[in-house]
């Protein structure tokens, strides 16, 4: 499975999600003129790469099945 190329991109999106949540979280807890100006920004990335996430692994799960 590790050398499947569609794994591997799935493991980089899922990567990327959790960089932005993280960075979301961060700029959340800090507070501040920042985070007022951007959260929604960064929620909306968030949500964006988690769909493209989440369509990859339905993908995956339907190719691998027989399809």
């Amino acid at each position: 499975m590790l050398r499947d190329p569609l794994f591997i991109v799935i493991a980089l999106v899922s990567l990327i999600v959790l960089g932005i949540l993280m960075f979301g979280v961060g700029t959340f807890a800090k507070g501040g003129e920042f985070n007022k100006r951007n959260a929604n920004k960064i929620m909306r990335w968030r949500i964006g790469a988690q769909f493209v996430a989440v369509v990859l692994i339905v993908l995956f799960a339907w190719l691998r099945s027989g399809g």
